[in-house]
């Protein structure tokens, strides 16, 4: 920040990253939508200044992780067609197994 009022480092970032995720996590046990929005949005506000410490935009970046999940979603739904199966057959430990592979082969 311009005016001085940042952290100086990541770590000082990561750590209020943990510290809002916590607030999070009390605000879900409370079942307080409101709560839990607020709180949600300031994670995300301490995620993009962590990004704004790392020197990435976080828009390119969140536009990135989407097209990957897309590209891994599509291989793994190509794959369980594939095996003549639909996805309400399997577990979600046998999903992840999946979605592992899918990791594996499109990145």
């Amino acid at each position: 920040s311009r005016v001085g009022f940042d952290w100086p480092d990541r770590a000082g970032v990561l750590a209020k990253i943990q510290e809002e995720l916590d607030e999070l996590e009390v605000a879900v046990g409370e079942r307080e939508p409101a709560s839990i929005e607020e709180e949600f949005g300031d994670v995300l506000f301490a995620v993009v200044n962590l990004a704004r410490h790392l020197d990435i935009d976080p828009e390119k970046a969140l536009t990135g992780a989407n097209y990957k999940f897309e590209r891994r979603f599509r291989d793994m739904e190509q794959q369980i067609a594939t095996s003549g199966r639909r996805f309400r057959d399997f577990n979600i430990e046998t999903l992840d197994k999946h979605w592992r592979a899918a990791k594996k082969r499109v990145g």
